[in-house]
Order: C-alpha cells, then sequence, then structure tokens
C-alpha cells in the first residue's frame, strides 16, 4: 500500500517527464518552422539571381548595343581598316586576280599602277566613314528582338546574338547602308581611281588573258566587306561579354550572363 509521501514522490516525477515532453515538443516545432524561414529565404535568393525573360531580352538587346556602340567606333577611326590587315579591304577579287600581271608589265604598271594603290586607299577611307552610319541602323534592329528569341540566343552560346543579328539585318543593313557607302566613295573621289583601272583592264584585257570586259560592282563589294568587318567587332564584343565577367559593366548584364553561365 502506497504512502502519501510515495504518492507525492511518484506525481512529481510524472510532472516532470511531462515537462520535459512538451519542451522536446516546442523545441521540435521551433526547428520546424525555422527551417521553412530558411528554406524561404533560399528560394527567394535563388529566385533573385534567376532573370526574368524580360531581363534577358533587355540583357541580351543591352550587350548588343554594347558590342554595335564598341565596333562602330573602332571601325570609325582614322586607318582602322587600312592599317590593319585582318580588316583591310582588298581590290575585288577580278581585280587581284589581274594585279600580277599589271604589276609585271612597264606599259600597264604605268598606266595602272599608281591608281590602284590610290583604290584601295580610298575604299577603305570609304567603309570608315560609312562606319558612322550603322550605328542608328543596328539600334533599331536589336529593339526589334523577341523574347523567344532572346532566350534561344541566351542559351546558344558564342556569337549567338551576333549570328542573329547579321541573319535578322544583313539585307536591310546593305540596304540602308548602300547608300552611305556611295556617299563616303564619292567623298574620297573613288571614281577618279576606280574608272581608270577598270577602263585601261578592259582596253587590254586581250594582253591581260580575259575574254569579257570586267565590271565588278565596288559599292556592293565594298558593303559587303564593311558589314562582315563589323559583324566580326560585334561577335568579338559579344563573346568577351560571355566569357570575361570584368565586361558586364552593369547590374542587368552581371545578373543575365551570371545566370548564362550556370547554363553552360
Amino acid at each position: 500500500m502506497l504512502n502519501n509521501g510515495t504518492i507525492i514522490v511518484f506525481l512529481q516525477s510524472n510532472m516532470i517527464n511531462l515537462a520535459k515532453h512538451k519542451i522536446l515538443l516546442f523545441s521540435g516545432m521551433a526547428f520546424i518552422f525555422s527551417g521553412c524561414d530558411v528554406l524561404n529565404h533560399v528560394t527567394s535568393v535563388a529566385t533573385s539571381i534567376i532573370p526574368s525573360e524580360g531581363e534577358v531580352a533587355n540583357g541580351l538587346k543591352e550587350a548588343l548595343i554594347k558590342g554595335v556602340s564598341s565596333g562602330t567606333s573602332s571601325l570609325s577611326q582614322r586607318n582602322a581598316f587600312f592599317a590593319d590587315a585582318a580588316k583591310k579591304i582588298l581590290l575585288p577579287p577580278e581585280v587581284q586576280n589581274l594585279e600580277s600581271k599589271i604589276r609585271g608589265n612597264v606599259i600597264l604598271n604605268a598606266l595602272i599602277g599608281n591608281t590602284l594603290d590610290k583604290c584601295v586607299k580610298a575604299m577603305n577611307e570609304g567603309a570608315e566613314n560609312a562606319m558612322t552610319k550603322a550605328l542608328p541602323i543596328f539600334k533599331n534592329a536589336v529593339t526589334g528582338m523577341s523574347i523567344t528569341d532572346a532566350m534561344g540566343i541566351l542559351r546558344g552560346g558564342q556569337g549567338s546574338a551576333t549570328n542573329f543579328l547579321e541573319k535578322s539585318t544583313t539585307t536591310a543593313l546593305h540596304s540602308a547602308f548602300k547608300p552611305e557607302i556611295s556617299s563616303a566613295l564619292n567623298a574620297v573621289q573613288i571614281t577618279e581611281y576606280w574608272n581608270p583601272i577598270v577602263s585601261n583592264i578592259n582596253n587590254y584585257k586581250t594582253l591581260l588573258g580575259l575574254k569579257e570586259n570586267i565590271n565588278p560592282d565596288l559599292n556592293q563589294y565594298v558593303t559587303e566587306k564593311a558589314s562582315f568587318a563589323l559583324f566580326n567587332e560585334i561577335r568579338i564584343q559579344e563573346n568577351a561579354i560571355r566569357n570575361n565577367p570584368i565586361e558586364r559593366s552593369t547590374a542587368l548584364l552581371k545578373k543575365v550572363f551570371d545566370y548564362a553561365d550556370t547554363q553552360k
């Protein structure tokens, strides 16, 4: 039979155990809610570093405008084409194929040789002058990029944005660029050098082994060469942003291309 002291000890022991269980229960609940807060925080942070589709589109447009601005600026500098072997616009292939024969013939070299050199210089100056007209043409094209285009370009890797720009603007660019090239070539008096070259080559075509007269479209030729050089410069700028975080000069560029790095 239990006495009063034993009953009191038994009750005290059970009360202590109950209190411990409550403490453990509340601790567990606190841990669960704390874990939810941490998870929500992590999810929030993860979401904040993933750009929205709109941010991707705007980031790529910003990257292209940056590349176009840099490309047109550098190529419009004096001797940007002429002094750079990789960019220098040489004579059209029809004339290049004959150049050694012209240089090797005393009469033809006297008639045409010096003019060939002046023509090359004039073509490169014309391309340099035309670059100042290219920026608004490209800017207009860049604004037309859709969100669907942007998402594909972001994951497309090296040069994808430039490739998109090239495919979507080349025809329109040439149409808009040609008058500027023509004007630029006229400004450096290209016909003064080019017409005598064509005339003399055609007059002596038998001596040069030609059966028909040549008449290459110099304006189209320089337009294509100038466009190729510009797209190449834009591609270099785009890839610099993709490959080098230092080139991501704004918060938007950093967010978009940092995310692109995680998708490689």
